[in-house]
């Protein structure tokens, strides 16, 4: 009888996670981490990293936190390699560190501009090629983006992000064309609207909030925690045959006009 339950376990995994130090990050590591893995936290600001792996350590996780910037090729490669010496090969890698700069794009600066690409889409290109070069010489591994709706659409003043976004959806494609062959499964994770740091301007603004509450057919917000279920499927044994595939989590916002 096939054991269901085993095939999306972690157990003996690492996983590193970028920008969960805090928000969707934070939580999607505490899911990687429920399952088994061993999480290791990324963030630029040392002592909110250190405050994220105490927390994590306190609820039973196993956890370790590595401060580096994901735009900075050397703060990568260094990273990483000390990794992989210090805790072990990486198995999972889910590239979720990312920023948004509100903008019309008549106005975005070119500062702005390089800013959210340099992080939404250079960052997670760098930071893969050099974990993957690993996975490619194990003949094993998991690359999990987190995506966007505005990987598929377009909203006011978020072009930049936008861009950025479709980017990732084409370069993971790409990936898993080039990998696959390796085992290496390459997909996406799409969230929809969720209340996080980064979100919860919007949801405290009361036009956005009825705008998004009768677009969504699921008529609310998500929770975080919905996240971990398409998660934990990518990045386990039962997604070994899902390859170059965005799965959205967004309550229906994408089968609706």
């Amino acid at each position: 009888m096939m054991d269901v339950h085993s095939l999306f376990r972690l157990d003996g995994r690492v996983a590193l996670v970028t920008g969960s130090s805090q928000g969707l990050g934070k939580m999607l590591s505490r899911g990687l981490a429920s399952a088994g893995a061993r999480v290791v936290l990324n963030g630029r600001d040392p002592k909110k990293l250190e405050r994220a792996v105490e927390e994590f350590l306190s609820e039973g996780y196993d956890a370790c936190g590595y401060a580096f910037d994901i735009t900075k090729r050397h703060e990568i490669d260094t990273a990483v390699e000390r990794i992989e010496s210090e805790i072990g090969p990486i198995d999972i890698l889910v590239n979720n560190a990312g920023i948004q700069r509100r903008a019309p794009l008549h106005e975005v600066t070119d500062e702005i501009w390089d800013e959210v690409l340099a992080t939404n889409l250079t960052g997670a290109f760098l930071v893969t090629r050099k974990v993957a070069r690993g996975m490619i010489q194990r003949q094993r591994g998991k690359v999990i983006f987190i995506c966007s709706l505005m990987s598929e659409l377009g909203r006011p003043t978020t072009g930049p992000y936008a861009a950025a976004k479709g980017g990732v959806r084409m370069l993971m494609g790409s990936m898993c064309v080039e990998w696959a062959q390796y085992n290496i499964q390459v997909n996406g994770i799409g969230p929809g609207y969720f209340i996080t740091e980064m979100t919860k301007s919007l949801a405290e603004d009361p036009s956005f909030n009825d705008w998004l509450i009768n677009r969504t057919p699921a008529r609310r917000w998500g929770d975080p925690k919905e996240l971990v279920g398409a998660l934990l499927l990518l990045a386990s044994d039962a997604g070994n045959f899902i390859n170059g595939q965005i799965i959205y989590v967004d309550g229906g916002i994408l089968a609706a006009l």
